[in-house]
């Protein structure tokens, strides 16, 4: 017979007594627990736990092992480890993480529902704005109180808010007020990184929002000023006198900054805080009896509040250390003709140059009477009738574009020898001085060109074949021997030579060099600069009283500034030949006919003419 087959169960299920589990040495073995430092009834214990476990896991196998989730026993019919069983007070337990989870986000739901609610009185505050005001406790006012009269109080401006902090200027290293030019030059670079910005217009804000300084009037404590205006002109710009340029430099450029105070309604004012030739009335007039500007009357900004950059700012102050910032490129791209030709597009910054020296910029009493003794020394020395002087005391200027030689049949040709510190800008002089000889030379062909040519003169017969000049010159020994090189036939008049003892005392004593200009006295520095306005009032013809004598041309060169100046004051179509038959329209300048007879480029840059320099 063969031997009986052992028992097989179809369901896996093995006899357990046949049963012989492999323990590994799991933290639940007994050799896991003897590790742990167990005794010896501790682990039979644990094992007999471990025993009850197994059982269970053998229950659990005697399920089908992909019993259907939806058969009322699954999930329920037991659990791999000691513990997993719930019951109902362990129930929480298990719901605990979502509990977490709307903890968590209890900060959020609370932000959402303070959103809604402010969404809310958004909404309320548009459409029922009076039910907010009960609210929040405030009356609505009466009729009677919104009739009251309250006693009005003076608004020393207005604008009453400070800027933003990222548009605030802040001066608060400073202690000294207004501040000195190379202080607003480190002003200006820092807010421009060092870079003349071009963007954006002129006058409107480019891509940055205008920074400027906090106001008096902005802030709380402001008091207005016992003494004096009550009001603070609204809107101010102010040239600086800082001595770092000779005089014409600094006054080419405050001709174009007053124009512009003129063209954007703003009052102008002069600082000579720190000017090195005395003070503004020391020389000149007034100048806001010249240019009282929109509000005549009012009181100039304070110190502090002058600010170099931007030009937007409420009270601009420029100097010639800082006018590289504003008077570049952006301001020809503005000023500019840019439909004309050649030299006819500088005409409106030569205008405004015009408008300047004989509206704002005037020699006071003093200096004009010299100048009047200077022009009729010329006078009286070619036995000309002498000019009566006009019982106004503000007489009318002679207009440069009506000067005609009716108005005095001998006019005289002006020469401006620059020595000092000024050299030739261009080929074949450069780094040093024009020669004399060129003046002479272009004074006798200016002379015989304009004076002793009939078909230009219809009077070529009452000029003397020698010419007429009048030297201004920073060199004694240039005007010497400027003057030995024409004819004992010719008139020849300067401050060196005069007759005159209080001219000639104005005339300078050596070369002028700008960086030892402080070295003098103030007395000395306040006696040369007379006698610049002088030179140049003769140079240019401005400040003439009608019928008065003036310059018939000049000669000079434009690497010095009262150069580019004096042609200002002969006048855009006289300066440049279009007044006497020059081809205006396409600019281009009229050797034959131009009475401006520049020595140094001779025309080649362009434009020829410029109407200042930048430092």
């Amino acid at each position: 017979m063969p031997p009986k087959p052992s028992d097989i169960f179809v369901s896996g299920r093995p006899d357990l007594s046949a049963y012989q589990s492999l323990t590994p040495r799991t933290p639940h073995s007994r050799s896991g627990r003897a590790e742990e430092g167990l005794t010896e009834v501790e682990l039979d214990e644990i094992q007999e736990d471990e025993r009850r476990d197994y059982l269970s896991y053998r229950q659990q196998q005697a399920e089908p092992l992909l019993a259907s989730s939806t058969d009322s026993a699954f999930g329920s019919s037991g659990y791999r480890s000691r513990g997993d069983d719930p019951s109902k007070k362990d129930v929480w337990i298990q719901n605990l993480p979502a509990v977490k989870d709307v903890l968590k986000n209890f900060p959020l739901l609370l932000g959402c529902l303070v959103a809604v609610l402010l969404f809310g009185l958004v909404l309320l505050s548009f459409k029922r704005p009076e039910t907010l005001d009960e609210y929040v406790g405030i009356s609505k006012t009466k009729p009677a109180e919104q009739d009251a009269v309250v006693p009005a109080s003076p608004i020393p401006s207005v604008v009453t808010t400070t800027p933003p902090p990222e548009l605030l200027i802040s001066y608060e290293n400073y202690t000294k007020f207004p501040l000195m030019s190379t202080e607003y030059l480190h002003e200006c670079d820092k807010l421009m990184s060092g870079f003349v910005h071009h963007g954006g217009t002129y006058w409107g804000a480019s891509s940055h929002e205008v920074k400027d300084v906090v106001h008096h009037d902005q802030l709380p404590n402001y008091n207005i000023p016992e003494h004096g205006p009550v009001r603070t002109c609204t809107k101010t710009i102010t040239y600086q006198l800082d001595g770092h340029v000779g005089l014409l430099a600094d006054l080419s450029l405050m001709a174009q900054v007053a124009g512009m105070a003129r063209e954007q309604n703003r009052t102008f004012f002069i600082d000579d805080t720190y000017w090195n030739r005395g003070k503004w009335m020391d020389h000149f007039q007034d100048i806001r009896a010249r240019q009282p500007g929109p509000e005549d009357g009012c009181r100039p900004p304070p110190p502090e509040e002058l600010v170099a950059c931007p030009r937007q700012a409420r009270h601009w102050v420029i100097n010639s250390r800082t006018a590289k910032f504003h008077l570049g490129h952006p301001f020809l791209e503005e000023y500019q003709d840019p439909y004309a030709h050649e030299i006819n597009r500088m005409k409106p910054i030569f205008e405004r140059a015009v408008g300047s020296f004989r509206t704002t910029i005037r020699p006071n009493a003093h200096n004009a009477a010299l100048i009047r003794a200077a022009r009729e020394e010329i006078v009286s020395t070619l036995s000309l009738p002498k000019h009566e002087r006009p019982s106004d005391p503000d007489p009318k200027d002679a207009d440069p574009e009506t000067i005609v030689t009716r108005h005095h049949p001998d006019p005289y040709v002006a020469i401006h020898v620059r020595r000092g510190d000024k050299k030739a800008s261009s080929f074949p002089h450069r780094g040093s001085y024009v020669p004399l000889e060129d003046y002479a030379a272009a004074t006798h062909e200016t002379w015989s060109r304009l004076f002793n040519n009939d078909s230009i003169s219809p009077k070529a017969d009452h000029f003397p074949s020698a010419p007429i000049a009048y030297i201004a010159s920073d060199s004694h020994a240039a005007v010497d021997e400027l003057k030995s090189a024409f004819p004992t036939s010719a008139a020849v008049f300067s401050l060196h030579t005069s007759t005159n003892s209080e001219l000639r005392a104005l005339a300078s004593q050596k070369e002028y060099v700008q960086k030892e200009f402080n070295e003098e006295t103030e007395e000395e520095r306040i006696r040369l600069t007379r006698g610049m306005i002088v030179d140049f009032a003769l140079l240019s013809g401005f400040w003439a009283w009608e019928g008065e004598i003036v310059p018939g041309a000049t000669i000079c060169t434009l690497s010095s500034t009262i150069c580019k100046s004096a042609a200002v004051g002969l006048g855009f179509d006289r300066a440049f030949g279009f007044g006497d038959g020059g081809d205006h329209y396409m600019g281009d300048i009229d050797d034959k006919h131009k009475r401006w007879v520049e020595l140094d480029n001779k025309g080649s840059v362009s434009p020829e003419w410029e109407a200042f320099d930048l430092f």
